[in-house]
């Protein structure tokens, strides 16, 4: 049995928080930007975002007039520079607060001498959510999207851009075949929309109660992450 956590973190984040604690045996952190074994924190994967498409992503969300972050590579992604806008984000100042020993202002003269990033994250207020993820996939159609529900205020949204390659589901089928696991062998758990496609690419998927409705109407339900709903969806999948 390989258990593994996919998690949005950096690694750096993650080894600083209680998970690094979990007994697994491998951590998919920045939505699969990076695979590491755990615990002896080896990188065995990594995938960064080049140069051109940094540069041109950081232009569009100028242009757009987005709060952004981006990200160093892996495995330095904790690591940050910033660039905001005059609107009201309090979401993005306090995810900015809590970088707070590791990030810089963007230099918009140097953008185009970034060089390569992790990722890049845009906070996008509650309402505004529908218009900016349309709006960010129709200008950047080449690069994988993923959006998911603030962690930090549960209600904006975190719009992060990644090399093509990079994403959960990408992450954890690579692994699988490393490991040479069947994808009708996995089971996976999430419980919010940046867990989708590792929920669509997995052999067996559960979602929390604490989930949004749309995925909990798409994926076998079970109690919430803080009443044992991961030890609940394991007992299931086992047992099926």
């Amino acid at each position: 049995m390989i258990r593994a956590v996919a998690t949005g973190r950096s690694f750096y984040s993650f080894m600083n928080s209680p998970g690094a604690d979990l007994p697994v045996d491998y951590i998919i952190f920045s939505t699969g930007a990076g695979v590491a074994t755990h615990p002896a924190g080896n990188i065995v994967r990594k995938i960064n975002l080049a140069s051109n498409a940094v540069e041109r992503a950081i232009k569009f969300f100028v242009q757009s007039n987005f709060d952004f972050m981006v990200h160093q590579p892996v495995p330095d992604n904790h690591m940050l520079v910033y660039q905001r806008t005059s609107r009201h984000n309090p979401d993005f100042e306090s995810r900015l607060a809590g970088y707070k020993q590791f990030s810089t202002p963007l230099v918009i003269e140097d953008a185009d001498r970034f060089g390569p990033a992790a990722q890049l994250l845009a906070v996008v207020p509650e309402n505004e959510t529908a218009a900016a993820l349309a709006v960010v996939r129709k200008a950047l159609p080449d690069f994988s999207i993923i959006h998911s529900t603030s962690p930090m205020d549960g209600q904006s949204t975190w719009l992060e851009i990644f090399h093509p390659e990079v994403s959960k589901s990408q992450a954890a089928a690579w692994l699988a075949s490393e490991l040479k696991i069947m994808v009708k062998d996995t089971m996976a758990i999430g419980n919010d929309f940046n867990d989708l496609d590792l929920l669509e690419w997995s052999g067996s998927s559960f979602v929390v109660d604490n989930a949004p409705d749309d995925l909990k109407g798409r994926f076998q339900n079970v109690a919430s992450n803080n009443t044992c709903g991961v030890a609940e969806a394991i007992d299931m999948w086992l047992k099926s």
